[in-house]
């Protein structure tokens, strides 16, 4: 799922009070009961605003081998990129009771991956930047230390 949300909006331009936090919640519940969760019963909405307005929405989808099943976040993180791409700006995900989520460690990479330190998330202790939800975070930039050739 993709809307428009804030037409025009570039990233550094939202602090957490500019940000329509309950217009976020309300997009992860609504995604999150498309999840596909029949082994955990655990169904799981993200949902993100990105630089560009957008706001981008994934839920859980389990499978019967259990350990390929894919996180809220990776849908997520998907929608982002096969919508046309960006920076997340402003995280929240929710569980079955509608309460915040914090992201497992994968996903928190992930999330480093598309939003860098500036990510604000919604936490059940208030909004915070991605550096307090994963301090020192390995990211691309890290990848320049390398002594082999590295991706293109």
């Amino acid at each position: 799922m993709s809307q428009d949300f804030y037409p025009g909006r570039v990233a550094g331009d939202a602090g957490p009070e500019q940000i329509d936090w309950s217009a976020l919640r309300a997009a992860a519940r609504m995604v999150m009961q498309k999840a596909y969760a029949p082994y955990s019963g655990f169904p799981v909405g993200a949902a993100a605003l990105t630089d560009d307005g957008r706001i981008v929405t994934g839920c859980n989808v389990e499978n019967a081998s259990y350990g390929v099943g894919l996180c809220a976040e990776c849908g997520l993180v998907s929608a982002l990129n096969s919508s046309g791409g960006g920076r997340l700006i402003a995280f929240t995900c929710v569980g079955p009771d509608g309460e915040n989520l914090m992201p497992c460690g994968r996903c928190r990479q992930l999330l480093f991956e598309f939003g860098g330190p500036e990510l604000l998330v919604e936490t059940s202790h208030g909004i915070i930047p991605f550096t307090q939800v994963l301090p020192d975070a390995f990211g691309p930039a890290d990848l320049s230390r390398a002594t082999g050739p590295t991706p293109t």
